[in-house]
């Protein structure tokens, strides 16, 4: 089994009185890290919510009911419990009335779309979002040298669970990924009257990663109005499919200030939208590839790590701009992404003027690892 990194986080917070939520997409693997949990600790209860009788176990629950059902049990394993009405009333119900029993649950991104959780467990619960595979839990299971050598094969498939571990199935596999992504957690919860739409954004979203977007634009080629537009993109979101970049703007006059840039949380999904999973040395759009797999490895350590940044790009209306500008500890730190790693870059001067306390580094595939790894 390929050991998660936010297993050891966890554990940390194993003996606390407060609940650890597990978010994450369909297949990122939340119900085999649960597991993994449970079979280090004592007096576990499992309760996979898929089943029908579980969820009857939580309608009109009392304080009462549930320690009966609970017995002695002083670990309390739900898994997929999006499935249960008003869950975050019922944890929250737990957490105060049973303080002496454990809650580890799991739950899809429709635990976000109906923000179930957030408000009754507000100071109680510890949460963490799993992703896909990370560069760095790969290379301890395979070997950094075995990993490296399959960077250009991430590039194009991707580093979610099955489509790693099931090698000669990857488009199959992620043609059910992205199917499930689409016609599952974002329709189920929000009513969307026309997926087929859905659809159109999120290829047009995968056809403009590492450019600036326009609301306006994708309107128009989708036919939604903005507002339409901008809460499918949230969904998407919250659902874990993208993440966004807004304009990094503080000092000068001709900085974008409203710009935004999207990308995908795995590099597979991307390519299985647009039906091109051609290999990177056939490819027009390796440069993007590259950028959308150095951001979200990148976002994945620094998340499972607790390192806190603000992420942003830089561009002014004279088209000079930065790739990727990240605000933590009262430094900024500046990155251009270069899949070529023959290429120069020369940072803007006006930037440089204008923030001078500042690092800059250019990530290629020659100190990728370091980038990712957080130690540039």
């Amino acid at each position: 089994m390929i050991r998660r990194v936010l297993t050891e986080v966890i554990k940390k917070h194993n003996t606390d009185n407060k609940a650890i939520i597990l978010l994450g997409s369909r297949q990122t693997g939340k119900t085999t890290l649960l597991k993994e949990l449970a079979s280090g600790l004592e007096n576990v209860l499992w309760l996979n919510a898929d089943e029908p009788d579980i969820q009857a176990i939580f309608e009109n629950a009392t304080s009462t009911r549930l320690n009966a059902y609970f017995g002695n049990f002083a670990n309390i394993f739900i898994d997929e419990a999006q499935r249960i009405q008003d869950i975050g009333i019922k944890l929250k119900l737990i957490t105060d009335q049973l303080p002496e029993k454990k809650l580890f649950v799991s739950g899809s991104s429709a635990f976000e779309l109906a923000n179930q959780i957030n408000e009754p467990l507000t100071g109680r619960k510890w949460e963490y979002h799993l992703y896909p595979f990370s560069f760095g839990e790969l290379a301890s299971h395979y070997g950094f040298i075995e990993e490296t050598r399959m960077l250009s094969h991430r590039l194009v498939y991707g580093c979610y669970p099955e489509v790693v571990t099931h090698r000669g199935n990857e488009k199959e596999t992620l043609k059910q990924l992205t199917d499930s992504f689409l016609y599952k957690d974002i329709l189920q919860w929000q009513g969307i009257k026309k997926p087929e739409k859905l659809l159109k954004l999120l290829q047009a979203l995968a056809l403009q990663v590492g450019s600036e977007v326009s609301y306006n634009k994708l309107s128009n080629l989708i036919d939604l109005d903005n507002e339409t537009v901008e809460k499918y993109i949230q969904l998407l979101e919250k659902t874990f499919v993208i993440f966004r970049l807004t304009a990094f703007s503080r000092n000068l006059r001709k900085e974008l200030k409203k710009g935004r840039k999207i990308y995908f949380y795995d590099n597979g999904i991307r390519n299985a939208l647009i039906a091109n999973f051609n290999s990177v040395e056939l490819r027009t759009d390796v440069g993007a590839l590259w950028e959308n797999f150095i951001l979200s490895e990148r976002i994945k350590y620094m998340e499972y790590h607790q390192i806190w940044a603000n992420r942003y790009f830089w561009r002014t209306q004279d088209q000079q701009e930065i790739d990727f500008i990240e605000e933590r500890d009262g430094k900024i730190y500046a990155y251009e992404f270069k899949w070529n790693s023959k290429l120069k870059v020369r940072f803007s001067k006006t930037f440089l003027s204008a923030y001078p306390d500042n690092e800059t580094k250019t990530i290629t595939p020659e100190n990728y690892f370091e980038f990712i790894h957080g130690t540039i």
